[in-house]
């Protein structure tokens, strides 16, 4: 019977919030916070940063091309899709740079393989059990601070040695209190029980009220609702939120404008929501892999390599795009097909991590990704 109650009042705890709460404890050396959002599907790189510039653009993409003057221009050679208002607004104001031609150490083309190395850290599919977020976690001192995923589970990157906290909406009707006060009673024995329930009780007050159950969260709700843990000054530091929806096989143009409009608000809810803080935030968002650099039959494109990512925040040393450009002449494409990448998404990351949290660059590239070759390294993407 004791199973049976456990399991019980496990189902009723999830009524109150929908947490795995464990928080890793990490002091960090800074107040700066890092949010990494993972695009899940192979987010279309060459529609969200597009090299106008580039005559084989225009040719490959057909119907799927952005017309330059309809884009937001960030330079002389690429523009920003029109649904990143919020993004190109950032970029002008010195809080967001943007990268081209960048990829994983993944060349093939299935979507578990390309986010498992993604997540992981690895050279090949499933080499890594755990994530590398959870290690850079490891790196910090084990007391203090926490990290967080923004999911229903915790995703791979955050997976291994440190327990790390997730939180997501529940759409199920609010309990009421009397059946909370009872559930509180009836945990208060139980030393494990208890620890999970108080733990989730303090989530579900960081989460600031906001739900799912009113016809489901808009993304700028779900930017805010991250950002009332990510303010709090006993807060979360590190954290984690999936997006999904980025396969775009057939009818593109529509749906990654509201992919990508989706994405910049859910930016702009944690800008707002984080107030001051926002100024000592780092934002990272990736992809697991690109997409054809033509279009396909059907209005859209299939799995490709290059992909963009960005890089937002008040901690950010903004306004570039940062690309080695390798070009779209058919000469150019990786296999005929590809957008060569020239930027390993690796080598970004470890570098935007060790500028974050002021730890020796080496030692995070060694500890986050074991068999990268280090080479040349990116110009200061943060601010001192």
């Amino acid at each position: 019977m004791a199973l049976h109650r456990r399991a019980f009042l496990a189902g009723v705890a999830s009524l109150a919030a929908a947490p795995r709460v464990a928080f890793a404890q990490v002091a960090l050396p800074t107040e700066r916070r890092f949010v990494f959002i993972i695009q899940r599907g192979a987010a279309d790189g060459l529609n969200t940063v597009i090299p106008y510039a580039d005559p084989a653009y225009a040719e490959l993409r057909g119907a799927l091309a952005i017309e330059p003057q309809s884009a937001i221009r960030l330079d002389g050679t690429f523009a920003l899709h029109p649904s990143l208002s919020g993004l190109g607004a950032l970029y002008q104001a010195g809080q967001a740079s943007f990268f081209h031609a960048v990829a994983s150490p993944y060349r093939e083309r299935s979507h578990f393989d390309g986010q498992n190395i993604l997540e992981t850290g690895g050279s090949a599919p499933y080499a890594l059990k755990d994530g590398w977020m959870n290690r850079m976690a490891g790196l910090l001192s084990p007391r203090g601070k926490e990290a967080i995923a923004f999911a229903p589970t915790v995703p791979q990157a955050l997976r291994g040695a440190l327990p790390v906290a997730s939180y997501a909406p529940s759409g199920l009707p609010e309990p009421n209190e009397d059946l909370m006060g009872r559930v509180a009673q009836l945990y208060a024995g139980d030393p494990q029980l208890h620890a999970l329930w108080s733990a989730a009780l303090a989530a579900r007050g960081m989460a600031g009220g906001l739900d799912g159950r009113k016809g489901g969260q808009k993304p700028e709700d779900t930017g805010r609702m991250a950002a009332g843990f990510l303010a709090r000054s006993d807060g979360p530091r590190i954290a984690m939120i999936e997006t999904g929806g980025w396969d775009t096989h057939s009818g593109q143009n529509g749906r990654l404008a509201g992919q990508l409009r989706n994405l910049d608000e859910l930016v702009k809810g944690l800008r707002e929501g984080l107030g001051p803080v926002w100024d000592q935030t780092v934002v990272l968002v990736a992809t697991e892999f690109g997409r054809t650099a033509a279009a396909n039959g059907t209005g859209g494109t299939d799995h490709g390599t290059g992909a963009a990512a960005m890089l937002a925040g008040g901690a950010v040393q903004g306004g570039r795009v940062l690309a080695d450009w390798p070009g779209l002449r058919p000469a150019d494409l990786l296999e005929g097909r590809d957008l060569r990448p020239t930027l390993g998404l690796d080598t970004l990351i470890a570098q935007v991590c060790a500028e974050t949290f002021r730890v020796e660059p080496g030692k995070v590239a060694r500890a986050l990704f074991p068999d990268l070759v280090r080479g040349k390294g990116l110009p200061r993407l943060l601010k001192a």
